[in-house]
């Protein structure tokens, strides 16, 4: 999933690409209005997150650009305004969400999450169903959940392609390379480490037990396997 930030502080600019990146979303970054319509029109991203004080163009003037181009993209305004009249005004221009500064990672990472579901979801009623099972867990890409009985799980991008492929190639080991080239991606440079935590992580939150996992299976010295 493409994402395109436009945010003229460069410290917010580069935390939230260092923070998307991580999570799986391929990011495109815009210092001001000009670049990040330039850079809409270039790459055609799938969701936009807009800083409204920019320079040469704020991002109401962008967004109003990008509605007349794209009336369903979803957009959300970052923002160090906080008057009532501010958030009005952004989302009666057709923004999706509202972020104040200062924000947190969470948050930022939870509003993306709950706007992409709404985007879909009026194409997930006509499409197939995307769901797949894994052990007792169903997994929901298109909302970035997995369910078990009633409780719901919160997933990634990262999460979703890791499970997908696993899915995808049951009973075979899925070496660290292989998984590296497709949920990271070929031009990203990790240390020894970074595959192992997130798995790590990922086994805390869809396992029953992650010491014992059913899931997703360590196979030493190679990588991970899915039995089904």
């Amino acid at each position: 999933m493409k994402l395109l930030i436009a945010e003229d502080d460069l410290h917010i600019r580069q935390g939230l690409t260092t923070l998307l990146a991580s999570e799986g979303y391929e990011c495109i970054a815009a210092a001001d209005g000009d670049q990040a319509w330039q850079l809409y029109l270039q790459h055609q991203p799938d969701l936009v997150l807009l800083d409204i004080m920019m320079p040469k163009q704020d991002g109401y003037a962008v967004c109003r650009r990008i509605r007349q181009h794209n009336e369903v993209l979803p957009v959300i305004f970052i923002s160090a305004k906080s008057e009532e009249i501010d958030q009005v005004l952004g989302l009666e221009l057709g923004a999706d969400d509202y972020i104040k500064k200062p924000f947190g990672s969470r948050e930022v990472i939870a509003r993306i999450r709950a706007v992409t579901r709404r985007s879909q979801r009026p194409l997930a009623n006509i499409a197939e169903d995307d769901s797949f099972i894994m052990d007792d867990l169903q997994i929901r890409p298109s909302e970035f959940r997995a369910l078990r009985g009633d409780q719901v799980i919160e997933l990634s991008l990262r999460d979703v392609k890791i499970l997908r492929l696993l899915y995808e190639l049951k009973g075979k080991v899925v070496d660290r390379d292989a998984l590296f080239n497709h949920c990271w991606g070929r031009d990203y440079f990790a240390n020894s480490r970074t595959l192992d935590q997130h798995i790590s992580k990922l086994r805390k939150a869809i396992e029953l037990n992650a010491r014992a996992p059913r899931i997703i299976t360590t196979v030493h010295g190679v990588g991970y396997r899915f039995d089904g």
